[in-house]
């Protein structure tokens, strides 16, 4: 009994050891995650930064951002201190760390999908537009192009707006109900906001066919301000990219210029005159003052109104209303109208009575003749 009673207990102290964590196995795992959380948060920091310069683009129908090998060694160079973030591995070569970031994930070796240079420039986009995942996953800086792999973490405002929108969304809803004067507000805040962005836009495009036509040079103002990728930053930033297109030949230049006074002509000949011009105006104030002066109470009345106006037309053709309607025609006329009748009769009676006479005395005069 005692043998068995000492080696059940042998057993239980075997299981318990075999299940209790050894220390020193597990420091490695510790140290390896530790490693992966340092080159996240140096991931996130780097990507944070304002002075690495980065482009999105769309990679197997998704955007990502990314920059160029050559940028992230310069970066590199000009901010050291960043490595401070990786510790015990702050001492790693630029080339080292980036291998590092790709082998856990964090970024992604792409290449761009048009490799041929298009007919009329010299050489290659700098930024593409479009990316593909490059088969070798090692850094390089040139002409290489790494993409973020892991979702950025937004600021606090972006927070805010995403919770913003849904009672934007509402109030533009509500607009019909809103006091006169909010209405006028807000009527012609968007329409100077519109009117800023054509007349931008217009401005833009003059100013380009001047440039082409008369120095032959493509210059964009406001560059991105039609481009989808670009983040708000790059999308208002006024100077405008280095033309790296050759020079369009006088004759192209001269067709354009002809083209543009033919249109400008055109529109000047089929412009509107005075009198349609005010009644264009007239028509655009008459609905915008249909819109700014509807209100739930004018709504709700002209409703009563088209109600009464059918319960009144329902009752009309209600043919249990037909008999007394023709009661009604062959009743006595008012007062007013009895007096009228009984006066003209009277008349007509007095007239009779007084031709009768006169024929009478004329008709003894002729016998006693």
């Amino acid at each position: 009994m005692k043998k068995s009673s000492g080696s059940a207990a042998e057993k239980k102290r075997v299981r318990r050891s075999s299940a209790a964590p050894d220390p020193s196995s597990d420091a490695p795992l510790r140290k390896q995650a530790a490693k992966k959380d340092v080159f996240q948060v140096f991931a996130e920091k780097v990507r944070d930064h304002k002075d690495l310069v980065s482009r999105w683009a769309v990679l197997q129908e998704t955007r990502v951002e990314y920059f160029r090998g050559k940028d992230f060694v310069s970066f590199m160079k000009n901010h050291p201190e960043l490595k401070d973030v990786l510790e015990s591995d702050k001492n790693l070569e630029t080339e080292d760390i980036a291998n590092t970031l790709l082998a856990k994930n964090l970024l992604v070796r792409c290449d761009r999908v048009v490799k041929t240079v298009r007919p009329g420039k010299k050489k290659l986009s700098t930024w593409p537009a479009h990316l593909e995942i490059f088969p070798e996953q090692v850094f390089s800086e040139n002409d290489a192009f790494f993409a973020w792999t892991f979702v950025k973490r937004h600021p606090l405002w972006q927070t805010l707006l995403s919770f913003f929108w849904p009672v934007l969304t509402l109030a533009i809803c509500l607009f019909p109900v809103y006091p006169h004067r909010c209405k006028l507000l807000i009527l012609y805040s968007c329409a100077g906001i519109l009117f800023l962005i054509l007349s931008l836009l217009l401005i833009r495009a003059a100013m380009f066919g001047v440039l082409y036509i008369i120095l032959g040079k493509r210059v964009w103002f406001f560059p991105n301000i039609l481009a989808e990728e670009a983040t708000l930053r790059e999308l208002f930033r006024f100077w405008p990219k280095k033309d790296e297109e050759e020079r369009p030949k006088w004759t192209t230049r001269i067709f354009y210029a002809i083209l543009a006074v033919l249109f400008i002509l055109l529109l000047r000949h089929h412009a509107p005159d005075e009198a349609a011009r005010a009644r264009y105006q007239k028509r655009v104030s008459n609905i915008i003052d249909d819109v700014l002066e509807w209100s739930p109470s004018l709504a709700l009345s002209g409703m009563m109104d088209k109600q009464q106006n059918v319960s009144n037309a329902t009752g009309s053709s209600d043919p249990t209303s037909q008999p007394n309607r023709t009661a009604g025609e062959h009743s006595a006329p008012p007062d007013g109208d009895e007096d009228d009748i009984n006066t003209s009769a009277e008349q007509y009676n007095t007239e009779v009575i007084d031709n009768n006479i006169d024929d009478a005395s004329e008709d003894d005069k002729h016998q006693h003749d």
